[in-house]
């Protein structure tokens, strides 16, 4: 082991708080692009569950009438 003790390897010769705050800042940005992520994969599923379940078989819209007043738009990312 290069440090002789616990508290060396935690100080690194004075230069622990920088290491320790990049990793902490890295723990807590790669979380959060996870939760971002989930996230969005939930949005995108229920996205799709809803336009399949407002067209029939055809791929043209149900015949029943619409549950709701607002116009539904897709959004493309390029």
């Amino acid at each position: 082991m290069a440090f002789d003790s616990f508290t060396a390897f935690i100080l690194m010769d004075g230069h622990g708080p920088y290491v320790w705050v990049c990793y902490g800042v890295f723990v807590v940005l790669i979380a959060g692009m996870m939760l971002w992520s989930w996230r969005r994969h939930r949005a995108v599923l229920q996205a799709c569950r809803r336009v399949h379940e407002t067209t029939d078989e055809s791929g043209r819209g149900s015949a029943q009438p619409a549950l709701a007043t607002f116009t539904r738009v897709k959004v493309s990312q390029d």
